[in-house]
């Protein structure tokens, strides 16, 4: 039963892969395999776990969600991370986006202030053998500037607007990505990219996300 139920998980994945992430502009190689390998069905509750690779968010915790895979690839893509780069992520929740950019990058520092969050991704990514991250509970519009100047800062959701103390996280060179909601408008995927003390900002795509 139990190999079964895991056969059936891995050809979810993979159907997750080939119809919501291949099929959605999302071509860089690494990411791609980053989403064909982690189990996401371990990072959502008990209950949700036979719909983990549905094309949409789930509910991990009182309003914090999992974000729907092919937003968190389009992110992934337009951040265009490096093997050497150092990434923070701000609201890991239960850990499948940071699982997702530890195989992409350097260093994770993953942020979560939720401390029941933060313990399920811990114990989340000790089970997949994960050792490039370190899970901090902080408050997530402080960020973890200790460990700054990050080369990538994802924030996992959607926000209304990006805190400064956020983007002065940044090294020179550096992109910032996530979705801005703001009320009354469609959310857009966008990248901000730091140039000396000055911040470009690009919409890179429509993404209807929680916050």
């Amino acid at each position: 039963w139990r190999s079964r139920t895991k056969m059936n998980y891995a050809i979810a994945r993979h159907n997750m892969v080939e119809n919501q992430i291949r099929t959605n502009r999302v071509t860089h190689q690494d990411i791609i395999g980053a989403f064909s390998e982690v189990p996401r069905e371990i990072f959502v509750p008990e209950h949700l776990a036979a719909i983990a690779y549905v094309d949409g968010e789930l509910l991990i915790s009182q309003g914090r969600y999992i974000l729907e895979p092919m937003v968190l690839a389009r992110l992934l893509q337009s951040a265009e991370i490096g093997p050497e780069d150092v990434i923070l992520e701000i609201g890991c929740g239960t850990g499948y986006s940071t699982a997702i950019l530890a195989k992409l990058a350097s260093t994770v520092v993953a942020v979560e202030e939720d401390e029941a969050l933060a313990g399920k991704a811990t114990n989340n990514l000790v089970e997949l053998g994960i050792d490039n991250v370190a899970v901090i509970t902080n408050p997530l519009v402080e960020g973890y500037n200790k460990q700054s100047p990050y080369h990538v800062i994802v924030i996992t959701g959607s926000v209304a607007e990006v805190p400064e103390s956020i983007i002065g996280q940044l090294i020179g060179g550096g992109r910032l990505v996530t979705v801005v909601n703001k009320p009354g408008t469609f959310g857009k995927g966008i990248v901000m990219t730091k140039f000396g003390s000055s911040i470009t900002t690009k919409e890179t795509f429509d993404a209807q996300t929680p916050t």
